[in-house]
């Protein structure tokens, strides 16, 4: 066993973890990544990346089922539930041995095992209950993550009862299939299974599903998910659920009474607990609130030389976030001075069909900050590119503030938006007002236009609606 020295130290090995090591090596530092499983962690591996593989192949089976709208005929259309599932593997295999060979070009050293704080600016590994190494730094970085919440009662069991790992690996297409959680994995699962013909219901505590976007957002939502024949139940708990040979029977309390729903399976989507528990938090400055830990602008936690990023650190519990979060703690230590980190500037995006995204406040948020706001509104409809796709359904809805023109928020429905939100992102970035907005040239004929619309309809100017 190998005692070792660094710069710095990150632990773990996700989005958050591998960027703020090649970045911290790019900044001329010394540095180590100590990861226990796989390089790319949960949203390469198990999260954001091999979710999108599924996504896409469902995408691709509604339009094999709607041909004839585009002038086509085939038959016998079906598909291989493995060889589709084995392929999002493929893509998330190939894209954490690319993170490895970045890893290596940029001369970090990366440690297989767990690691755990173990004194002043100390970390202990080991792998299997073995020490590892021995490693010592003046900046520990606490990247770990986070992992599925659990509900009493419905505590996940890998063969009816799913968290989202199971979610991803069926081993056959169930015929029905219920989702407790309306957020962002909960829908996308919803959605997959869906397009790939299992009958989803889905059960949201609040009264709304995607109950963080804009209200107009997830109303329209709502309609496409339940033309889709998806079954929404909002303001409902789960209450109780019993394991059957090869279903589940839940009992779902809503607006005062109880029904009990049988389906296959049981996604469990109901947010997250930050992993804090044996990395050595014990005894050190470090708070941990509501299962993540408390750091500062800059990601310093309240033990010196200890910082901490991404899932572990609170929400927005976003991919991006986690990498950015990096990248603004590395450049600190390095003394680059830079910008905190604006979290009202963080893009949200959710890869249903269709698909949602936004950034910002949302316009019940603006107001209640005190904003007297401009509206603007655009459909798809109106716009020749979505209605040529065959993608009319969707919308753009922006929020300025009426007195400064200053873009307060963006929120967008439909085909592609989840691309076309960086946009509003730089826009709120550069602080750019409504009329740099209205003066942007955008290019016919795109998706893209409705953006511009829906400013221009903001100020009453809207062209094409």
């Amino acid at each position: 066993m190998a005692d070792q020295s660094f710069d710095l130290i990150v632990v773990g090995g996700g989005p958050g973890g591998y960027v703020t090591a090649i970045r911290a090596a790019q900044l001329g530092l010394k540095a180590a990544c100590v990861e226990r499983e796989h390089l790319g962690g949960i949203c390469l591996n198990w999260g954001c990346i091999p979710t999108k593989a599924l996504l896409r192949a469902s995408e691709i089976n509604h339009l094999l089922h709607h041909l004839d709208e585009y002038g086509f005929a085939a038959d016998n259309i079906r598909f291989d539930l493995d060889k589709v599932v084995r392929r999002s593997r493929a893509v998330a295999k190939q894209l954490s041995a690319g993170v490895a060979h970045l890893l290596k070009k940029h001369k970090v050293t990366v440690f297989d095992g767990h690691g755990r704080l173990a004194g002043r600016n100390t970390l202990a590994v080991e792998k299997d209950g073995k020490p590892v190494a021995t490693l010592t730094a003046p900046h520990i970085i606490l990247a770990t993550g986070a992992r599925a919440r659990q509900i009493p009662g419905l505590e996940a069991d890998g063969k009816l009862i799913w968290t989202y790992k199971e979610a991803m690996l069926p081993a056959a297409m169930p015929a029905s299939l219920l989702v407790v959680g309306s957020g962002a994995i909960g829908i996308e699962f919803a959605s997959f299974y869906r397009n790939m013909g299992a009958e989803v219901t889905v059960v949201e505590m609040l009264d709304r599903v995607l109950p963080f976007e804009d209200e107009e957002i997830s109303a329209f939502a709502r309609k496409a998910f339940e033309k889709q024949g998806i079954k929404i139940i909002t303001s409902a708990t789960v209450t109780a659920a019993k394991k059957n040979a090869d279903s589940v029977s839940v009992t779902v309390e809503a607006g005062g009474k109880s029904g009990d729903i049988t389906v296959d399976r049981v996604i469990s989507a109901v947010g997250i607990v930050g992993n804090v528990e044996n990395i050595g938090l014990e005894g050190t400055g470090v708070k941990v609130d509501r299962t993540h830990v408390v750091t500062d602008a800059f990601c310093r936690t309240g033990e010196p030389g200890v910082y901490a990023i991404g899932d572990l650190a609170g929400p927005p519990w976003l991919a991006h976030k986690a990498s950015h979060e990096g990248v603004i703690c590395v450049e600190a230590i390095a003394g680059l001075h830079p910008h905190p980190l604006d979290r009202a500037n963080i893009p949200a995006c959710t890869y249903c069909r269709p698909q949602v995204a936004s950034v910002g406040l949302t316009e019940a948020r603006a107001k209640a900050a005190g904003h007297a706001v401009k509206v603007g509104r655009f459909p798809f409809i109106g716009n020749g590119k979505a209605i040529a796709l065959g993608e009319p359904e969707g919308m753009v809805k922006v929020v300025f503030d009426a007195n400064t023109g200053e873009l307060l928020g963006a929120h967008m429905i439909g085909a592609e938006v989840t691309e076309m939100i960086q946009g509003y992102a730089i826009a709120r970035t550069l602080e750019t007002s409504e009329a740099e907005l209205m003066h942007t040239v955008f290019p016919h004929p795109t998706v893209s236009e409705t953006m511009h619309e829906a400013v221009l309809d903001a100020y009453g100017r809207a062209i094409h609606f």
